[in-house]
């Protein structure tokens, strides 16, 4: 037999193995016993109880000293029947989840298979399932992703479609669903979004809340980033859309309709004071860090904040002293604009210590501690610096910048070597001459800082300033501006930077959650401590600059038992003011901002003091008092630093003078640009005369042994020219 004639006899076996009515056969075979799998275990799984959510537990929230801080987690909840929800929201919701809602045997057989395979194959949440599953995963099953919680959630859907009305399913799972805010079903949804009790809402914000639940979270209208809110508005106009296609809304009244922007969140009861801003702050650690907000609302967590209590309550005190008890909210619509936000953080650890985040939680929900949209204006001149140094950056005219280069400080001076224009005012166009750059720092200089940034690059300054912990955004610009802090920070972002700066370079994330315990698991903590992202040479040095701010400076209000190292910021229009500063123990942001009750941002000026509410005033006030008490009254530690060791010396130049218009009186308020502080003169220095090109550095003399930065004795009265060292003067009578 040939090798033809035995490959086409063993064809026809095989082909006769294998013939359609045999393959049709185990086919019909194999569906049979799936079937019958399947009828088994319909037989075998019951309709359970109500699971866990309906008795939520709390979640605790403990001090760093496992005192218990807050409880939070009762379900914020109140079951309405379908007769008070109104038919076109009822509509609504079968729009946007399950068209066949009224007619399927609530299962989609495919969606669930869908599901299925992408649990399988980890590509993450399933997608399909009807109401009737949605509903009773959420009243009977937990949330974990897994086929047997699948297969069970199918079989007790089949089971309720037939024990129950639709009318009763959809009103459980409109009642039951998880709406964000800590709202679990409608009517605590529509309190918390709109203001109005369920029966109230009309078809617009009913569509609203019925594309919510595809991602609360994400989807929150006052929280969302703008990819949130394009998405959640494509999800509304999807469910009108349908709700017109299914005859359930007429096509002219949904031409008229417009998005239905909800109101701003309020806190939770029992959230008072600065507790809900904790809680929160910790709650969005935790998110950032991947847990879902759905499994921190289910409760069951004891959550342990890094929070000391004794340094929470003198960060509290220190703004009621220093803040609160000289301002009249009720009585003076201007004082009631001033808000006050604060982060304190351990820089060896990266540990948030204590936090301020308003009046209280449940009377101004936006937490001060952690907004971003104010400017940190001339606190953000240490990052030029450092920048400079670490890019080993030159003047224009080639030489190395360092504390002793000598930058002319003459207000209005455009800068050099831009392609942008930008020449800004100093405080009250104050002229300075030639300063050098510790002067421009003691001084906050406006055109030293800008011709600095424009000489290291803009770009160079904001890559720094992402190292070290600012975060980007789309008001973060590369240009000279960029020395005036013109972009949004908020008191955790600055904290953050001047702790890596007192870390010597090395970076440090603040974190606000010590441990996150769950019965049966754990939250991962954020790693507080990083890699170096500065030289500690470049940070001592800047460490060594901010000095002299605090002990001769702008920021002379800020001193006290301690060494410390600092810098003010007032922003453009007095909208903020800030003092952010650190000792080798302790590092603190503090901020003022101007907020009218629409949430729009006004000037802070003739509020806590006439004129202008400067950095160097009210911020450093604070910032001194709470460090005194943080700090036990005070501290011998010392600065470890590790610079150049070069001297600065100052030019022999005149006594600033100022151009400002008005009145000769001294005492007369000015209107300032800028973001500079008023200064007290500074310590006298060995002096050298003004170099002609106005940015050669200084070398130190050969016997030069003192730091200028250290005075010899305690500052005193600044010079004229900065509205709240003319107050000050006007009470004394001088």
């Amino acid at each position: 037999m040939g090798r033809t004639e035995r490959q086409e006899k063993k064809g026809g076996r095989i082909r006769r193995l294998f013939t359609w009515k045999k393959l049709l056969g185990t086919f019909f075979v194999g569906c049979l016993l799936l079937m019958g799998a399947f009828y088994v275990i319909y037989l075998m799984v019951p309709v359970p109880t109500a699971n866990a959510q309906a008795t939520m537990q709390s979640n605790v929230y403990k001090y760093a000293n496992g005192k218990i801080l807050a409880r939070t987690g009762e379900i914020n909840r109140e079951i309405v029947g379908l007769e008070k929800i109104p038919r076109d929201v009822q509509d609504a919701f079968v729009a946007a989840e399950n068209k066949t809602f009224y007619k399927d045997n609530g299962v989609d057989i495919k969606g669930t298979a869908r599901g299925a395979l992408n649990t399988v194959t980890g590509k993450g949440k399933q997608g399909g399932s009807t109401i009737t599953q949605q509903y009773v995963k959420n009243y009977y099953l937990d949330q974990d992703q897994t086929v047997t919680r699948k297969l069970k959630e199918m079989v007790i859907a089949l089971k309720v479609d037939q024990r129950m009305a639709k009318s009763e399913i959809l009103a459980g799972y409109i009642n039951t669903s998880y709406y964000g805010r800590s709202a679990y079903g409608i009517q605590a949804a529509a309190q918390s979004y709109y203001g109005v009790d369920a029966s109230k809402l009309n078809v617009a914000q009913g569509a609203y809340l019925a594309s919510l639940l595809q991602a609360p979270n994400q989807y929150d209208w006052t929280a969302a980033s703008a990819t949130g809110r394009k998405l959640v508005e494509e999800r509304w106009n999807y469910t009108l859309d349908n709700m017109v296609e299914e005859g359930w809304l007429d096509p002219a009244k949904r031409a008229g309709l417009t998005f239905p922007v909800p109101q701003k969140p309020k806190a939770a009861p029992g959230m008072e004071g600065q507790r809900g801003y904790l809680v929160e702050a910790a709650n969005q650690e935790l998110m950032r860090q991947g847990l879902r907000e759905e499994d921190i609302r289910a409760g069951g967590w004891t959550i342990t904040l890094n929070i000391d209590e004794k340094k929470q309550n003198a960060l509290v005190a220190a703004v009621e002293r220093q803040l609160e008890a000289k301002l009249d909210r009720k009585g003076d619509e201007k004082d009631a604009t001033v808000q006050a936000g604060a982060t304190s953080v351990d820089p060896k650890t990266g540990k948030v210590l204590a936090l301020y985040g308003g009046v209280g939680a449940t009377e101004h929900w936006t937490s001060n501690a952690t907004r971003r949209d104010y400017q940190p204006a001339s606190t953000f001149k240490p990052i030029v610096l450092a920048s400079a140094l670490e890019n080993d950056a030159k003047t224009q005219d080639g030489r190395r910048i360092g504390l002793g280069t000598i930058y002319d400080g003459t207000s209005r001076r455009p800068v050099e070597g831009s392609d942008v224009p930008f020449a800004p005012e100093n405080e009250d166009d104050r002229r300075y001459g030639p300063v050098t750059v510790q002067k421009a720092t003691n001084s906050s200089i406006n055109s030293v800082y800008a011709q600095m940034i424009v000489d290291v690059g803009p770009g160079n300054v904001k890559k720094t300033a992402l190292d070290l912990g600012m975060k980007d955004g789309p008001d973060f610009g590369e240009s000279p501006a960029m020395s005036l802090g013109t972009m949004g920070a908020s008191t955790w972002d600055m904290a953050a930077v001047y702790a890596t700066l007192d870390n010597h370079g090395v970076k440090v994330t603040p974190t606000i959650v010590k441990s996150a315990q769950h019965k049966d698991r754990r939250a991962d903590p954020v790693k507080p401590i990083g890699a170096q992202v500065i030289s500690r040479e470049t940070a001592d040095t800047v460490t060594k600059a901010m000095t002299g701010v605090v002990r001769s400076g702008s920021g002379f209000r800020a001193a006290g038992d301690y060494h410390a190292a600092g810098k003010t910021g007032t922003s453009e229009n007095n909208r903020s003011a800030w003092f952010v500063g650190y000792t080798p123990e302790l590092v603190t942001a503090v901020g003022l901002f101007g907020e009218d009750i629409k949430g729009n941002q006004v000037t802070l000026t003739d509020t806590i003091n006439e004129g202008r509410a400067n950095g160097g005033r009210t911020p450093a006030q604070i910032w001194g008092d709470y460090t005194t008490r943080a700090l036990g009254g005070g501290s011998d530690a010392r600065f470890d630093l590790e610079t150049d060791g070069s001297a600065v010396t100052e030019p022999d130049a005149p006594a600033p003078t100022g151009t400002t218009t008005g009145s000769p009186d001294p005492t007369a308020p000015a209107t300032p640009t800028g973001s500079p502080d008023p200064t007290p003169p500074p310590t006298p220095t060995t002096t050298t005369p003004p170099q002609p090109t106005g940015t050669i550095t200084i070398p130190p003399p050969p016997t030069e042994t003192t730091d200028p930065t250290e005075p010899t004795g305690p500052p005193v009265d600044p010079p004229v020219g900065g509205e709240g060292e003319r107050d000050d003067r006007r009470r004394a009578g001088q």
